[in-house]
């Protein structure tokens, strides 16, 4: 992420999750961590339909947020597509395979984190 970058933490995270829904992400959550972790500001966390589909949802948002200049620190699990992690500092993406997001269950996990309301379509105008 480039230092003279000048949208927040809020943006990113919003744009980030407006290219989730548009690639079709199953079930996408915008996680608040900012009071419950020191880690990182925001959880994004979805999931998708296959190998395929997952490394899809990985490249529109490294495409979105490329737009405004930043690039990840780190970029995880892109290979293998069962759990990419993307991580940018103060927005952190698991894109998961739908087995995967029941098993590590990250939401309830983090169910101390507020969950941020989006203007995201509702699950069945996705299919």
């Amino acid at each position: 992420m480039s230092e003279t970058d000048s949208t927040s933490s809020d943006e990113r995270a919003l744009r980030a999750h407006s290219a989730l829904v548009d690639a079709r992400a199953r079930e996408p959550v915008l996680l608040d961590m900012r009071g419950v972790t020191l880690i990182t500001d925001y959880f994004l966390i979805c999931h998708g339909t296959s190998n395929v589909h997952i490394r899809g949802l990985a490249d529109a948002v490294l495409e979105a947020l490329e737009e405004d200049n930043l690039r990840p620190y780190g970029l995880e699990g892109y290979n293998d597509a069962s759990w990419i992690l993307i991580d940018y500092g103060d927005l952190i993406v698991h894109i998961f395979a739908e087995e995967e997001r029941e098993f590590y269950a990250l939401e309830r996990l983090w169910s101390d984190a507020a969950r941020v309301p989006t203007a995201a379509p509702r699950e069945e105008e996705n299919v």
